[in-house]
């Protein structure tokens, strides 16, 4: 989905998920999707810095028929009026519906667009016109920081309760750029640095 908003160059990737909401597990009901402290807020700094907004996200759920492709699609479409009034406009939102463990034939399939696979990010660059290499991206799982560095993105950072994951991996592509408790704590860190703000 996209908004149709124009774009800057540069884009911030945000994964959904544990990072711009609470992780309660396969959300898809406005009624149920909480915002994570300070994340609004933090999403409308990365915005006036200069970032297009592009949310990143696996929905394993559509595969595993816990909710449907349409139920992803009506969330979305509240989450970013909400955000939108809150003074926040989205470049686009990206979704991988599939699983290849899932429940449901069409979507269980092995893809290339679930992260850590970079097909989601790849094809928000290529619809948005968005250059990589000026690009960052804010994630909650290390499979959000290889799709990153996959797909060209040079800055990656690691929030919320997964960072121990990061201390054993030997893998260059998990490793986070920078590590912090929140979206909030993230944005507030990265736009303080030299050359974050356009």
């Amino acid at each position: 989905m996209t908004t149709g908003i124009p774009v800057r160059h540069q884009a911030a990737f945000l994964d959904r998920d544990g990072v711009i909401n609470i992780d309660h597990g396969y959300v898809h009901r406005w009624q149920d999707f909480h915002f994570a402290p300070g994340a609004v807020q933090a999403m409308r700094r990365l915005h006036e810095a200069g970032y297009a907004l592009v949310v990143i996200t696996n929905q394993s759920g559509i595969a595993r028929g816990m909710y449907t492709e349409q139920d992803f699609q009506e969330l979305t479409r509240q989450m970013s009026q909400h955000l939108l009034a809150q003074g926040v406009p989205l470049a686009g939102v990206f979704h991988c519906p599939h699983h290849p463990k899932g429940t449901q034939a069409e979507y269980t399939v092995d893809c290339s667009c679930r992260k850590p696979a970079p097909g989601l990010i790849l094809q928000a660059i290529g619809q948005l016109g968005l250059e990589a290499a000026r690009s960052l991206l804010i994630g909650d799982k290390l499979s959000d920081l290889e799709a990153a560095r996959a797909a060209g993105v040079p800055k990656a950072y690691l929030v919320a309760g997964k960072v121990g994951e990061e201390d054993s991996s030997t893998d260059e592509r998990c490793r986070p750029d920078g590590r912090f408790e929140s979206l909030a704590h993230c944005v507030d860190t990265l736009l303080a640095q030299p050359g974050l703000n356009p």
